[in-house]
């Protein structure tokens, strides 16, 4: 008889270097999330701060959002010429030193300044990181280390709503909160120490093939060979990006605003207590992203989170009002809202050779951020009108998961391209 053969684990088989990477990447997205969301928790106080109604809040959530469109494919270029660990501590210094200066505001116009100028690095951070972490982690676990690193968002959003619950209304701070709350959002610069001197470059990128360097990457990027994964997989990311954007950016303002305004009328700490299980259900759905796709399919997967997500929005939205049916309902729309985003490092890094793969990833994943932007004023908008309110609003974000469902089974199970070449 032959002796059994032991099965190592999966995770023995990473290397140091390769944890080391996921964990730059994860920490920097994690900080990244935490700095975004600290404006969505404020909103409350600047409006009273500066005078304007939730339209105008929209708007700056869309102006950051558009500027991190832009960020993404800057940095994507960036990423592809001077490397991805470089590039990704650039962008947490910028989205870092903007969130300080944004605590400096006297206006609205400076602070869209600084939100506008904090969505250049919170874009770069993802088109860096994640492809740091594709080309680094063997393909086998690719998905699984793009999920890990997704994570970092819920915990990002976790760390915003305890801090905008300690600063905003325990610590009792006065109308001045949001300032320090802000300025909290400098402390990430910190971890770009860390990742100077513990995260080196993939070798994939230090073996690259030189003879690109000179040429334009968008040009090639909508060629004859790339054009139509190129457009493909930026109406993908729109999609889901306008429905994220969408229903998370106005989810702690529906379960604060009050119930004849069309929101759950909770105070901003019950509101945050509400949340945090929302995020959790988040960080469970990332993690869980990679290792149910590796069983059914990444296509299959995909297209179950979305479909749930389309289906609850409107339940959340309209129908619940009972606080315990929020709490029951929100750990699962995190999961189903948040974990289909666990496929796109790896998926969009399969789509484009080693040259201007950074390139491709940041351009597809963030012209469908710019386009997503729009989410934010658009239902900020709509709970304006009318006999509509901030959680009828929030339904309109289900049409879109369905089109994110139809658009990725235009694409195959998984592109043959190496990451290595």
């Amino acid at each position: 008889m032959t002796a059994p053969v032991a099965l190592t684990p999966w995770y023995r088989t990473i290397t140091g270097e390769q944890w080391r990477a996921l964990a730059a990447a994860k920490l920097g997205w994690m900080l990244d999330a935490m700095d975004f969301l600290l404006y969505v928790m404020a909103i409350g106080q600047l409006k009273a701060a500066f005078g304007f109604d939730d339209a105008t809040a929209g708007l700056l959530g869309t102006l950051t959002l558009l500027t991190s469109a832009g960020g993404g494919i800057l940095f994507g270029v960036v990423a592809d010429r001077i490397g991805r660990a470089r590039a990704l501590r650039a962008t947490i210094l910028i989205f870092s030193l903007c969130s300080l200066g944004a605590a400096t505001s006297q206006s609205v116009l400076q602070l869209m300044f600084w939100r506008i100028l904090l969505g250049l690095g919170m874009g770069g951070e993802w088109a860096s990181g994640a492809v740091l972490v594709s080309e680094t982690w063997p393909a086998e676990h690719r998905t699984k280390a793009i999920g890990i690193m997704q994570s970092g968002w819920a915990l990002g959003y976790i760390l915003a709503a305890v801090l905008a619950a300690l600063v905003l209304d325990v610590f009792s701070l006065g109308d001045s909160a949001w300032r320090w709350l802000f300025a909290l959002g400098v402390l990430p610069a910190l971890l770009t120490f860390w990742i100077r001197r513990s995260v080196p470059e993939p070798s994939a990128w230090t073996r690259r093939t030189r003879t690109h360097t000179g040429a334009n990457p968008f040009a090639e990027l909508f060629g004859a060979e790339l054009r139509t994964r190129t457009i493909l997989a930026t109406l993908l990311s729109a999609a889901v990006q306008f429905a994220n954007w969408g229903l998370f950016f106005w989810l702690p303002s529906f379960l604060a605003s009050p119930v004849d305004l069309g929101g759950a009328g909770m105070s901003i700490v019950r509101s945050a207590a509400w949340i945090i299980p929302t995020q959790i259900g988040a960080y469970v759905g990332y993690l869980s992203f990679g290792f149910i796709a590796d069983r059914f399919g990444r296509r299959r997967t995909f297209v179950t989170y979305v479909l749930v997500a389309a289906i609850l929005v409107p339940i959340y939205g309209q129908m619940a009002r009972s606080p315990a049916v929020l709490l029951a309902l929100g750990p699962v729309l995190g999961f189903v809202g948040y974990g289909y985003f666990s496929l796109f490092g790896s998926f969009l890094a399969e789509l484009f050779p080693t040259h201007l793969r950074a390139t491709g990833q940041g351009l597809t994943y963030n012209l469908g951020r710019g386009m997503g932007a729009l989410a934010p004023f658009t239902i900020g908008y709509l709970a304006t009108l009318p006999r509509v309110g901030i959680g009828s609003a929030l339904a309109l974000t289900s049409a879109f998961f369905v089109t994110g469902a139809a658009l990725i089974m235009a694409f195959p199970e998984r592109h043959a391209e190496p990451l290595s070449s």
